[in-house]
């Protein structure tokens, strides 16, 4: 069962994300709260898998909020839900160690599949928010030695080119001829090697090291 809080100001948007969730067989509400600081507060008393964060909220904002979550011991995934697809939000977000993206205008599939996906350590991000995410990432990374790069294998480095240009598993599998399992495999190795939690801050790091693909459409070189 995963266990899902809700931290938005308005009372209606908090109903509605219950609704969908207690739908589900496989989710459950443990919090509903309308400010940041009560989120943290919520987080840190009870057994949290994933919060759903609003961006602009009383007493303390979610990107804060966020922020001192992700200080507690074994802190839960969080998705940003926010009406505004803006650069800095988004940027701000990935620093502050969120693993999903969402607009509020989100349907409840995608809301659910992000819930899924980010409890499963995977990360959710709008279709329309993936460009910002990689520009963002590419943008604001300063080329240095990243500790770890230098342990990653050749098959482990085209994984993390590919996560870097803003593809899927299912993308990545396809691009370098192997199955899904295996380009999870070599995901949870260079998460590992690289001592960073999620999908999001591997790309970070890849560009911080130089080693993502520039273009963000890469040409499809083809293993052969």
């Amino acid at each position: 069962m995963i266990r899902v809080a809700i931290a938005d100001d308005l009372d209606m948007i908090r109903a509605g994300f219950e609704l969908i969730i207690e739908n589900e067989p496989d989710m459950t509400v443990v919090a509903s709260v309308a400010d940041g600081s009560r989120i943290v507060d919520a987080c840190r008393n009870r057994m949290v898998d994933v919060v759903l964060m609003d961006i602009r909220m009383p007493e303390l904002d979610g990107l804060a909020a966020t922020e001192r979550i992700m200080t507690q011991p074994d802190p839960p995934r969080i998705v940003i839900l926010t009406t505004f697809g803006l650069d800095e939000y988004v940027s701000a977000a990935i620093v502050a160690g969120a693993s999903g993206f969402l607009l509020k205008d989100a349907t409840s599939a995608d809301l659910v599949d992000a819930i899924r996906a980010v409890a499963g350590g995977d990360v959710a991000i709008a279709p329309s928010l993936v460009r910002t995410v990689v520009e963002q990432a590419r943008s604001s990374a300063r080329v240095h030695d990243v500790p770890g790069v230098q342990d990653l294998t050749e098959r482990e480095l085209d994984v993390l080119r590919h996560l870097a240009a803003g593809r899927s598993n299912a993308e990545i599998a396809e691009q370098l001829y192997l199955s899904e399992a295996t380009v999870k495999t070599h995901l949870t190795r260079v998460l590992a090697k690289l001592g960073v939690r999620d999908r999001v801050q591997a790309v970070i790091a890849a560009f911080a090291a130089g080693v993502a693909e520039p273009n963000p459409n890469p040409t499809d070189d083809r293993p052969g």
